[in-house]
């Protein structure tokens, strides 16, 4: 079985086209492991059929790979994996570098309703969970900070992610049958109402 890559430099415009997609780069985020469509369906709230039909497409233009069955029942379920941890868009795409920054900002924010989405979803059940007795641990942190410059904002975010990476692999346990979700997100405050008018 091929070694997973940190990073995969995308090239192909199909490529391009599946990593800025909202539920493929959401479908790739979850095979930093091996997991078949059922596993993926079930973390991210979609059907499977459609988690299916998006991981073929993935699989075809090289950003995931098969990497063996598992019997379960009277079923055998493909397993998946992502070729890479992350994916850049390579300056080669022939994309301005101001389209390319928009068609990543889009990503990202798309990325971010979903997720927000998903949160309501989770905390809805362990809400359930804790109506039955159960003591649920969880963080939340929200703060406002000013960035003076786009090189700054760009730094802070790198940092940040950086610091983010670390502290998961400090406390990171695969003997653990039930994980956490880590969920960071870093974006500007939208412009009020009236600023959008004045524009």
């Amino acid at each position: 079985m091929a070694e997973m890559q940190e990073a995969y430099l995308v090239q192909l415009p199909e490529q391009a086209t599946a990593v800025l997609h909202p539920l493929r780069g959401e479908i790739l985020a979850q095979l930093s492991e091996p997991a078949s469509a059922t596993e993926v369906a079930r973390k991210i709230g979609e059907k499977p059929q459609r988690v299916n039909y998006h991981l073929k497409i993935l699989e075809k233009v090289g950003l995931v790979r098969r990497v063996g069955t598992r019997q379960v029942k009277n079923l055998v379920e493909v397993l998946y994996q992502a070729v890479a941890r992350s994916f850049i868009l390579a300056d080669s795409l022939g994309v301005q570098p101001e389209m390319l920054q928009r068609l990543q900002d889009q990503h990202s924010l798309a990325h971010l309703i979903y997720t927000s989405e998903q949160i309501k979803k989770d905390a809805l059940l362990l809400m359930d969970q804790t109506d039955e007795g159960e003591v649920i641990s969880s963080a939340t942190l929200s703060t406002q900070i000013y960035l003076a410059s786009e090189g700054e904002r760009e730094a802070f975010v790198q940092e940040y992610v950086s610091m983010l990476k670390e502290l998961a692999s400090k406390y990171q346990s695969k003997e653990v049958n039930h994980p956490y979700q880590v969920v960071l997100a870093v974006y500007p405050e939208p412009r009020k109402e009236e600023e959008n008018e004045s524009k």
